[in-house]
């Protein structure tokens, strides 16, 4: 049957006795919904309600709202707020309001909350209330990208398959890979920097999933890949199209993930050797990429860090080589975020977005990610379980154990809470009734007592069993034949008696 996801977004708006418009059709406080539906495909459709509460700041607010900076103001009204993820709060200030700078007249924070500079009508504060919508809540795109599977790709974005599918866990693997430990002897302090600047970011990312980290160093390990020498700029250089061929040789390294029960996201930091350094990676016009870095979807990212130069001078070796783990960690993060679907959208202008600072991902990011994962969770367990239901009609001898069809149950039942709980807006619980679904269906889908092949159809049991058995039957049948013919015998010709 169709799926129809309903998803709501719960915003409320807090006006200034200052900043009120003079078209309000109701006194404060007054609330208004607007829906709309997006068909993705003819059995699947995204059914958006914008639920808006408009009401007046608090004493607290108001006396937050007077801090020196954007950035304090949303601190001291985080500490205010109660908000539950995927719910916005959105302050109207004035119009002279001297707390956004100038040119700026929305400003986004850390947490859940918007800072708006006034509009003269109702109506052009609604517009920009959109605009925050887009950037802070799910958007039609990021919806389609979570269900790339049933959407056809001409209606994706070119991020759709970037990031990794949603999944119960990840393995995270650091690897330096020092090709020429001759000539350089390489030093990362690659535990300080994981739990300086990646382990917060795991940290925020904990309720979506279980990660592990692990690091390796990895000796004479070459790209796959010889790189041109550049005459003018006496470089190496390693083009875009050449990238593809880089991974497989290296990954052949790296330890097999066949092995891992999740996603292993690959992050890569080579050394070039010495005869082939300065190394630098060229972008498809032929420009040289500034991170000197690249990713590959759904698989990781390389960063190549040169430690000499063209004319190097002439220096003992090994040369000790201290990695620079902050400009190393930039890129990672960069790439991380980008493989977790976790990008904002390019914002108008007047919009000022705060950097997500330490935890390396803002509130609201962490709710848009949840509203992707969410709809992507419940799509899975529709594919699983409707795979489920057509092994059992194909197979009619097959047995359900007890143990299969609660998992079952408990499966649909928790799909059922997680498309209620998106529909009311409570986005924390509509999120962990999917991983609960997603992990009951798995159970029951790779329970090994369904495995097909433990199940034959009646042509193929004739087909196996008659050749066994046909020639012990053929002398027994005989036998039986023969003493039916003696019976019959004995009664046509009863013996004489003296």
């Amino acid at each position: 049957r169709p799926a129809q996801f309903q998803l709501a977004a719960p915003l409320t708006v807090a006006l200034s006795p200052t900043s009120l418009p003079r078209d309000l059709p109701a006194p404060l406080p007054f609330s208004e919904t607007r829906e709309r539906e997006t068909r993705l495909n003819p059995r699947t459709s995204i059914a958006s309600r914008s639920e808006t509460l408009y009401r007046s700041t608090t004493a607290r607010e108001e006396a937050a709202l007077r801090a020196a900076t954007p950035r304090e103001a949303d601190a001291a009204l985080r500490r205010l707020q109660d908000a539950p993820p995927g719910a916005l709060t959105v302050y109207v200030l004035p119009e002279s309001s001297s707390l956004l700078p100038q040119g700026v007249d929305v400003y986004v924070g850390r947490h859940r909350s918007a800072l708006v500079r006034a509009a003269p009508g109702l109506a052009a504060l609604r517009a920009r209330l959109q605009q925050v919508m887009h950037i802070m809540s799910f958007t039609d795109a990021s919806i389609s990208a979570a269900l790339s599977d049933r959407v056809p790709a001409s209606q994706l974005g070119p991020d759709a398959g970037r990031h990794f599918k949603s999944s119960l866990g990840y393995e995270i693997t650091f690897s330096l890979l020092n090709p020429d430990p001759k000539s350089h002897d390489v030093h990362w302090d690659i535990e300080d920097a994981v739990g300086r600047y990646v382990q917060p970011l795991l940290d925020k990312l904990s309720f979506v999933a279980n990660f592990s980290v692990a690091s390796q160093i990895l000796y004479y390990a070459v790209l796959g890949v010889t790189p041109r020498f550049d005459k003018d700029s006496s470089s190496f250089l390693l083009s875009a199209h050449s990238l593809p061929h880089v991974i497989n040789p290296v990954e052949a390294r790296l330890g097999s993930s066949a092995a891992s029960l999740y996603p292993v996201l690959n992050f890569l930091l080579y050394v070039p050797e010495r005869s082939h350094s300065p190394l630098y990676i060229q972008d498809k016009d032929g420009a040289l990429v500034g991170t000197n870095a690249f990713h590959s979807p759904r698989w990781g990212g390389i960063m190549v860090y040169n430690v000499e130069g063209p004319a190097a001078p002439q220096a003992s070796r090994p040369l000790r080589v201290d990695v620079d783990m902050v400009r190393v960690m930039e890129v990672f993060l960069a790439q991380l975020r980008l493989l977790f679907g976790i990008s904002r959208e390019v914002p108008p202008p007047e919009f000022l977005l705060e950097s997500p600072g330490n935890e390396g991902l803002a509130d609201w990011e962490l709710d848009r990610l949840l509203w992707a994962r969410t709809v992507e969770n419940i799509a899975t367990v529709s594919t699983t379980l409707t795979s489920l239901a057509q092994l059992l009609d194909k197979i009619g001898n097959i047995v359900i154990k007890d143990d299969v069809a609660s998992e079952v149950y408990r499966a649909v039942v928790a799909v059922e809470s997680a498309m209620e709980e998106l529909a009311l807006g409570r986005l924390d619980s509509a999120f962990q009734a999917s991983k609960e679904a997603v992990t009951s269906s798995e159970r029951a889908f790779f329970d090994p007592s369904l495995l097909h092949l433990l199940y034959f159809p009646d042509d193929q049991k004739f087909a196996i069993y008659i050749p066994l058995f046909l020639p012990m039957a053929v002398p027994i049948l005989l036998s039986l034949a023969k003493m039916l013919r003696e019976a019959k015998q004995s009664k046509k010709d009863p013996a004489k008696t003296d």
